[in-house]
């Protein structure tokens, strides 16, 4: 009853919107930079959804999913969010375009039963996980498939995310089995 267990590792995933092809290739090698290599990676399509990020972010933006090789602890999550934040400023800086943030870094984490996604802003349905951040369950897989909440980003509500986000589960649990068969 009091017994304390260790979580089992988790899959990273790191959303990325980008202004533009460079920018999205300079945040994609900054995120393999900072974690790792991809092992998955979603093809780019436009970010239509919201104009939200417009004005930081530019007219036509491009989206872009990639999924971390290596397995990480989940308890890390506050601070892979505090390395994705210092990313997106130093490639405003770097790559010297007229836009606030030509790059939107969102991490997020992957276990067999959801998705969890950090944030800088607390909100009704977020819980404080340290460090000044944030995190939220956006969608749980129940019934073989991902399933939304009232608050979920509409763009996670697609079914061209789920596509992926299966994949990266899949690849999650079959990462699982291999270590439990070949523990160190």
């Amino acid at each position: 009853m009091w017994d304390l267990n260790k979580p089992n590792p988790v899959k990273l995933i790191v959303g990325i919107l980008a202004a533009d092809e460079g920018s999205l290739q300079a945040a994609r090698e900054s995120v393999a930079e900072a974690f790792g290599p991809a092992d998955m990676v979603r093809e780019v399509w436009p970010f239509t959804q919201t104009d939200y990020y417009k004005d930081e972010t530019g007219e036509s933006i491009l989206r872009m999913f990639v999924a971390i090789e290596k397995l990480i602890d989940p308890g890390e999550l506050a601070e892979i969010k505090h390395t994705t934040n210092r990313i997106e400023r130093d490639l405003a800086e770097k790559l010297g375009t007229r836009l606030a943030r030509p790059v939107n870094l969102d991490p997020g984490i992957i276990e067999p039963s959801k998705l969890v996604l950090a944030s800088t802003k607390n909100f009704s349905h977020r819980i404080y996980i340290g460090r000044q951040m944030f995190a939220e369950v956006t969608l749980i897989f129940s019934k073989g498939k991902w399933q939304s909440f009232p608050f979920t980003f509409p763009d996670y509500k697609e079914d061209r995310y789920h596509g992926f986000l299966n994949k990266v589960r899949t690849r999650l649990v079959e990462q699982l089995k291999q270590s439990r068969a070949n523990p160190k």
